[in-house]
């Protein structure tokens, strides 16, 4: 049997470990400098490369520069530019007075009891807009001085409602603005005695064609001040629209107020509903949440919420008859005046609003400031009156 004899001794071993971990040192640190010395001719090349890169587009932007500086009309355009990026804010922002009228006409009563406004500042310049007004009650019957009618005015407030939204075709796209006329030259919105409002929608005017799927052959058309439009149901048509089961390309009406293929006003604050009767046609339903008037905020919800009389006193009118002066202050929805808010019409406590005034009957909105009682006036002084109760 073979034995194998060490002869080497075990500090030899040692020095044989050590210089074979020196000459592995050695050889990492020869790598690692030459690793290092390549990466810095790559990041040299690579900095060269970049400031090469930058002075060729720093001398881009010099001639550029010089270029739009020898534009005569650079100011105007970056002032353009610059208005065209706040034309949304603009937008959001803007307001419609004209809206004042169709309010005012829905505020005032009509009948035996009359107010007629004198002087009228409207206020649209903070987070609400406000009416301040002066005005004269006459009941139209003796006594004529009648704080009731007052009284009556200012109750109401909290029943004045107002509606917008959009008028959508068949396929329920949104139908532009300006391609609808809602009014005619007498200012009257368009009304059927029957079936209620309704506006124009003007189908061959540039951008007001139908989409791609339709045609204006599938639209019954009508001619108005020579145009070809299409007569588009502000107030829906229940009976005629609602069907049981729905059928292609037929006006239909849910119980749940969704209306299909036929063109139609979007209402974003009046909600159709109808309760299935007994053999007879659905009983429908309009409620609607969006108050005309509406209180200071901070304020609760009241009766007179919104609206603050000033002041009242006895007088008499342009005709010398007795009439109650008052004073008054009215707060709206800011959304009343929105421009963004299409298509708003303010409604009466009824929840119909007199759709047949027109700017004639605008006129008999406003008169003659009625004048105090003059001193040896004792019919005017001293004229009973009903007191608020």
């Amino acid at each position: 049997m073979a034995h194998e004899i060490n002869l080497v001794p075990d500090i030899k071993n040692e020095m044989i470990k050590t210089l074979k971990l020196r000459n592995y040192i050695f050889f990492a640190c020869i790598v690692i400098a030459a690793s290092s010395i390549i990466l810095t001719l790559i990041f040299g090349l690579i900095m060269g490369g970049q400031r090469i890169a930058v002075e060729n587009k720093k001398s881009t932007i010099e001639t550029l520069s010089a270029k739009l500086s020898s534009y005569t009309d650079l100011n105007d355009f970056l002032t353009i530019k610059d208005q065209l990026g706040d034309i949304d804010n603009l937008t959001k922002n803007k307001t419609v007075f004209s809206r004042t009228f169709n309010i005012l006409s829905a505020l005032l009563p009509t009948g035996a009891d009359t107010i007629t406004v004198s002087e009228l500042s409207v206020d649209l310049t903070g987070d609400q807009p406000s009416f301040s007004l002066e005005a004269q009650a006459n009941a139209g019957k003796e006594p004529f001085i009648d704080y009731n009618v007052l009284d009556s005015f200012k109750k109401s407030m909290q029943y004045m409602r107002y509606d917008y939204g959009s008028y959508v075709d068949k396929e329920g796209n949104t139908i532009p603005a300006y391609c609808m006329i809602e009014q005619g030259s007498d200012g009257a919105f368009f009304s059927d005695s029957e079936k209620g409002l309704y506006a124009y929608w003007t189908i061959e005017g540039d951008g007001c064609n139908p989409s791609e799927k339709l045609k204006s052959s599938d639209y019954t058309t009508e001619d108005y001040n020579g145009q070809s439009v299409v007569r588009v149901w502000r107030t829906p048509q229940f009976d005629e629209w609602y069907k049981e089961t729905e059928s292609s390309n037929q006006p239909s009406m849910s119980l749940s107020g969704e209306i299909k293929n036929v063109p139609h006003f979007e209402s974003a604050c009046n909600v159709y509903t109808g309760t299935e009767g007994n053999g007879s046609s659905p009983k429908w339903d309009t409620t609607n949440d969006c108050k005309l008037v509406y209180g200071v905020a901070g304020e609760e919800d009241s009766d007179e919420s919104g609206i603050t009389i000033t002041e009242s006193s006895n007088g008499r009118d342009s005709s010398n008859e007795l009439v109650l002066r008052f004073a008054a202050s009215i707060s709206f929805a800011p959304e009343v005046y929105q421009f963004t808010n299409t298509h708003m019409i303010a409604l009466a406590p009824s929840g119909q609003r007199n759709v047949t005034d027109s700017y004639v009957q605008i006129q008999s909105m406003f008169g003659q400031r009625a004048a105090d009682c003059a001193e040896n006036d004792t019919a005017c002084k001293t004229a009973k009156t009903n007191e608020r109760s």
